[in-house]
């Protein structure tokens, strides 16, 4: 019965629901969406190009573990993590004959990978280039159509797709920057894939070559383990398990070789996790402040039904399971298509993911059922809770007192929902406290959103007290624009609940968007001051492909000039993560100055390592301490610390001597050169001319390149929290119109009264404009009192970085869509001719 009602309710007030219904789906859509993400970082797979033709794969342990063992209560609980390196684990080479002798093996074939760019002015088309041993073709395979293999050092075989790109052909030359000098070979071949490549671009050299340009001595990248005919790639992959168990290998088969093979990928799926993680967890608590915000108003559109209810003998119970079911009922229309909808939504942010870079498309984007059931179920509980929290003041109403209700808001305070508000804000204080703390940008960021939302949650359960508020403050001002004036007052007063279900999705809209812009400036800014204080250089060598060569230094050098070359890596301390990088210690005051303040960069060498202010603070270390560390490609190592420096956010954390980590990184070519010298710019250029693609800047222009750089990487994250910005002023857009589509009858009496289009229009306007200004003051204050602790945990300043034009356009846009919002729905109701409005309402 109580079914049949509700479904014939939805039916006959289809145009009431409908803003609940908009909230519902985009809501359902963007937990699909998050969710998308979710499910391609833990299932998404990475199909192998470069070792198709090797049913089994043997490369090195791309993890760092930890196992702890707790005692408790007599039981014992062991725990196992593994975290992500971030460079190429090599393996050594004598293990070849270790599986070439396992039952079922026809051939053991040893991979070299490193990188191989070639400078054609037809580039590489967006693909990775790789270089490669000849003798390794075998494992993708990869077949001459035209030329020879490479016999001499200065041979090489270039893929298909380049030779057609750069239109190249046997006897042709062809420059290449790899690990060392750039160096021009002779094409001798061109290889075609017997299966598709598309993600990487292929040159093959010859074995002593591949070696010397790899630069790891006696290791490999990898080995691909080819079966005898008939055997089975299962027992292989097992026996290889067992003859190579007490060793850093592992043994790969399926869709496993994917991830050995695209090393970023693999390391994206961390990162989507993560980022779907944490969109989603924001999506779902701004869907849940939105939809009670947006029900409560559905609800208080209905008083007068509700109370007729209560007046003819309906109990609260009945009440509240009415609304529940008709929650339900919308929640499961606006769920099953906002699910649908987010599924292609998901594909696009995927694709807009892999086109910032944050995301290779390597990793294939994956759909499953679990996203839109997900979301779907959590529109429904969703709904029903909304609906529940709507309906519960409506619902205690005694039967005698319904109508009289139903005549203005209630003026009894909701005591119950000021001690949950008051709740909330000390909850958010809180969190801004400990966000003081914070010195990780991976560990303040989720905190940071976290946050603003529950801030903005007080906001919605303290509204009606701060409309209130508002109105006594204004109250002076608005008395003299005269007689609207005035009925602005008393409206924001007597309809304080109203105003303030606007309120809240504006607040959040303008805290979440101040928060998500200015969070990255403020980070970049303070990493840039660093970087650009700590560069005592009179010039910056930077590069336009892989990096400046270390041969390029040398030739500075040999001009007596002061040369710092820095490579950049990351490395774990236990499972922590840190940027780190290497530097010349040669000269390294002249040209670096990282505000050290304990011990001495003089003492910088392979053995020792410098440490900041964050990572001396967090692992309780000062000169003399000893330092256990895993290096980027996997490589356990112990350092005894030299020096402890303040600017480790424009430098990175850790910084060893620049040879150890070139040996320990895939890419040992520097990211830049400092050079202190008499010489001038054009100097140094011809002294460098020999080396394509390097450029001499000024720190001045380099940290313009720097910042170009930054934002890209903003960029990312400006595109993470969009859709949650987005969603958060479809909202504001929708409460308004809700609430001002609801104002029918009080126009109509207005209008009755005397009062012309124009005047309430006029009148429309100032409240919402004084709307606008209380939700401008609280989204404000919010977002400046969390960037304030972002900023004194990350930087030890208590100093946002704001861009002024940046925000009023941010407000100005707010108000554009609050002012639109209440304009259209105000004029159709406008339309219709009062005296029939006020004769229907009675």
């Amino acid at each position: 019965m109580m079914l049949r009602y509700a479904l014939r309710t939805v039916r006959a007030r289809k145009a009431g629901f409908l803003g609940a219904f908009v909230a519902l789906m985009c809501a359902a859509a963007l937990i699909t969406a998050c969710g998308t993400l979710l499910d391609t970082g833990l299932r998404g797979t990475i199909s192998t190009e470069r070792y198709a033709a090797a049913p089994v794969v043997v490369s090195g342990d791309q993890y760092v573990h930890r196992t702890t063992v707790k005692h408790k209560k007599g039981k014992t609980k062991v725990k196992h993590k593994a975290k992500p390196i971030a460079e190429r684990a090599w393996i050594p080479g004598e293990l070849r004959g270790r599986l070439a002798r396992l039952p079922g093996v026809a051939r053991v074939v040893p991979e070299l990978t490193f990188i191989a760019q070639p400078l054609t002015p037809a580039g590489t088309g967006g693909r990775t280039a790789y270089g490669h041993a000849w003798d390794s073709a075998a494992l993708t395979p990869y077949r001459l159509t035209g030329g020879t293999a490479p016999k001499a050092a200065g041979d090489v075989v270039v893929d298909s797709d380049l030779a057609a790109r750069a239109r190249l052909r046997p006897g042709d030359r062809l420059t290449v920057q790899s690990t060392q000098a750039p160096r021009d070979y002779r094409i001798t071949g061109v290889a075609t894939p017997a299966t598709t490549v598309r993600h990487q671009t292929s040159l093959f050299f010859t074995a002593a070559e591949a070696r010397r340009l790899a630069a790891h001595p006696g290791q490999v990248s990898a080995f691909g383990v080819l079966p005898a005919k008939g055997a089975d790639p299962e027992r292989v992959r097992q026996a290889a398990v067992r003859a190579l168990h007490g060793t850093t290998a592992q043994v790969s088969t399926g869709d496993a070789r994917g991830p050995v093979e695209f090393l970023d990928a693999a390391v994206a799926r961390t990162r989507l996790v993560s980022m779907g993680g944490a969109m989603g967890g924001t999506s779902l608590l701004v869907a849940v402040l939105v939809v009670v915000g947006t029900f409560a108003l559905t609800v208080q559109q209905r008083r007068r039904e509700l109370a007729v209810l209560r007046a003819i003998a309906a109990t609260s119970g009945q009440i509240r399971r009415l609304l529940g079911r008709e929650a339900l009922i919308v929640g499961a229309a606006a769920g099953t298509t906002g699910a649908l909808l987010g599924l292609p939504l998901g594909g696009w942010l995927y694709s807009r993911f892999v086109a910032l870079g944050a995301v290779p498309d390597t990793l294939q984007h994956t759909v499953g059922v679990f996203p839109p059931f997900a979301a779907l179920a959590a529109t429904l509980l969703g709904a029903w809770a909304a609906a529940r929290i709507a309906s519960r003041r409506v619902a205690m109403i005694r039967p005698a007192e319904a109508l009289a209700e139903t005549a203005a808001e209630g003026r009894r305070p909701a005591w119950g929902r000021i001690a949950a508000g008051l709740l909330l804000l000390a909850g958010g204080t809180v969190l801004v406290v400990v966000l003081t703390s914070l010195r990780t940008e991976p560990a303040s960021t989720p905190v940071t959103f976290l946050a603003v939302v529950v801030l903005s949650t007080s906001v919605a359960l303290l509204g009606p007290l701060l409309v209130r508020a508002a109105a006594l403050l204004l109250a002076g001002p608005l008395r003299l624009t005269g007689h609207g004036g005035r009925l602005a007052t008393a409206n924001l007063r007597g309809n304080a609940a109203r105003m303030a279900s606007v309120v809240t999705p504006l607040t959040l809209l303008i805290g979440m968007t101040c928060t998500v812009l200015f969070v990255q400036t403020t980070l970049g800014a303070a990493a840039r001051t660093q970087a650009r204080e700590g560069v005592t250089a009179d010039w910056v060598v930077a590069a336009q492909g892989p990096g400046v060569p270390g041969e390029a230094a040398q030739r500075l050098r040999a001009q007596h000039d002061t040369v710092t070359e820095v490579v950049r890596t990351t490395i774990r301390v236990g499972l922590d993560k840190y940027p780190a990088q290497g530097v010349t210690p040669a000269g390294l005051t002249r040209n670096w100055n990282p505000d050290v303040t304990a011990g001495s960069l003089a003492r910088l060498a392979p053995g020792t390592v410098a440490v900041s202010a964050l990572a001396a603070d967090q692992h309780h270390l000062k000169p003399g301490s000893t330092l256990k560390l895993t290096l980027g490609d996997g490589t356990p190592a112990t350092f005894t610390v030299a020096a402890v420096y303040a600017r480790g956010l424009g430098f990175g954390d850790l910084t060893f001597a620049h040879d150890l980590v070139a040996g320990h990184v895939d890419n040992p070519l520097a990211s830049s050169v400092l050079v202190s010298t008499t010489r001038t710019q054009t100097q140094l250029a011809t002294t460098l001319r020999e080396f394509p693609g390097l450029k001499v800047l000024s720190p001045n222009d380099a940290d313009h390149l720097q910042a170009a750089r930054q934002q890209t990487n903003a960029e990312v994250n400006y595109l993470a929290m969009g859709l949650v910005l987005a969603f958060t002023a479809i909202a504001v857009v929708n409460t308004l119109a809700m609430s001002v589509a609801e104002r029918v009858r009080e126009f109509a009496l207005l209008r009755l009264a005397g009062a012309t289009r124009r005047q309430v229009l006029r009148l429309l306007r100032t409240e919402v404009l004084s709307v606008l200004l209380l939700a401008t003051s609280l989204g404000s204050g919010i977002a400046l009192a969390v960037l304030s602790a972002f900023s004194l945990g990350m930087t030890g300043h208590a100093a946002p970085t704001v861009t002024p034009l940046l925000y009023a356009a941010l407000v100005g846009v707010a108000g554009l869509l609050a002012l639109v919002a209440a304009a259209v729905p105000g004029r159709a109701a406008l339309r219709v001719r009062a005296v029939t409005v006020a004769t229907a309402k009675e």
